[in-house]
């Protein structure tokens, strides 16, 4: 009997002698795996490495970020100009430059105009030619709307004596008005027009008790028939007396003013820095028969031209 080779020829070595078997091919076995070769100096340093900056991971980020700004510092004062020591002179041309650029706010008297406007009409007395029924201008004189019924306050010597009396608003619309209430003692009429604008927009009306002297006004009227006008000036006093050359008109209680008013400005308001009424005007003091203002003109209170068109008083 042939004995069973224990070397297994197809393993020789290179001069032909056969291998060793390996005794798990001679049991018909799969062969035992081996235990892992044991790590590297070099793959255990940077299994550490890499602990080391997962549990320092924060850390890491801010340091970064430090030397990112470190850098970016270093690069601007590399690149950029060093900050200018500015004197005196830099300094007042960048303020003139600002305040250059800057819109001036209107002043007071074009506020108060824009805010009295729409409430001043002009007031006509017309009169009907000889021989005809044809009505003509015979004076001009300015009035206030009040109210938003349209009730207007004017002089009673703006309508005196009129044949018709005819008003005509801002936007330009004509009405015939009918003098429907007078007070001569403070030469107030109150006129009741029969046609209304669309768009009716009342004054203001402001009580004159704490109306002091240097307090900035405006007067707003139709001087010489040119077309509404405003003048700016002060309550130059109050509590004045007035009386005509002609001696028919005696007033008190008036408000003075400095305001220019000119034939024409009969009848129109007197108007705060607000743009509120504190009075009608009335009169101007002219030692003269030139009928031109020279700086002293007269109002009603507004608390008596209030009573007069039946206006609860302040």
């Amino acid at each position: 009997m042939k004995r069973k080779a224990l070397y297994s020829s197809s393993r020789g070595d290179r001069s032909g002698r056969p291998g060793p078997v390996r005794l798990a091919e001679v049991a018909g076995m799969a062969e035992p795996e081996l235990p892992p070769a044991p790590p590297s100096r070099f793959s255990r340093g940077v299994t550490r490495a890499k602990g080391f900056y997962k549990r320092r991971e924060k850390w890491f980020g801010l340091l970064a970020s430090a030397a990112v700004a470190i850098l970016a510092l270093v690069l601007f004062q590399a690149f950029v100009p060093g900050a200018r020591n500015f004197t005196q002179h830099d300094i007042d041309l960048a303020v003139r430059s600002t305040l250059e650029h800057i819109p001036e706010p209107p002043n007071k008297a074009s506020q108060a105009y824009a805010v009295i406007r729409p409430s001043v009409v002009r007031v006509s007395q017309l009169e009907k030619e000889k021989d005809s029924d044809e009505l003509s201008v015979k004076g001009v004189g300015t009035g206030v709307i009040i109210d938003e019924k349209g009730t207007i306050l004017t002089n009673l010597h703006v309508v005196a004596g009129a044949d018709k009396v005819g008003v005509e608003y801002m936007d330009g619309t004509k009405s015939d008005a009918e003098v429907i209430s007078v007070q001569p003692e403070n030469d107030l009429a109150v006129l009741k027009p029969a046609t209304l604008p669309d768009d009716i927009q009342p004054a203001t009306l402001k009580s004159t008790a704490k109306l002091r002297p240097g307090d900035e006004v405006i007067a707003v009227g139709n001087p010489f028939g040119i077309g509404v006008s405003v003048s700016d000036g002060i309550i130059s006093g109050l509590r004045r007396n007035y009386q005509s050359a002609d001696g028919k008109s005696n007033l008190t209680n008036l408000i003075q003013f400095d305001a220019a008013a000119n034939p024409g400005n009969s009848g129109g308001p007197l108007v705060t820095a607000d743009g509120e009424v504190v009075g009608i005007v009335t009169a101007i003091l002219n030692p003269t028969s030139q009928r031109v203002f020279i700086g002293i003109g007269f109002a009603v209170p507004i608390e008596n031209a209030a009573a007069a068109a039946g206006l609860s008083p302040f």
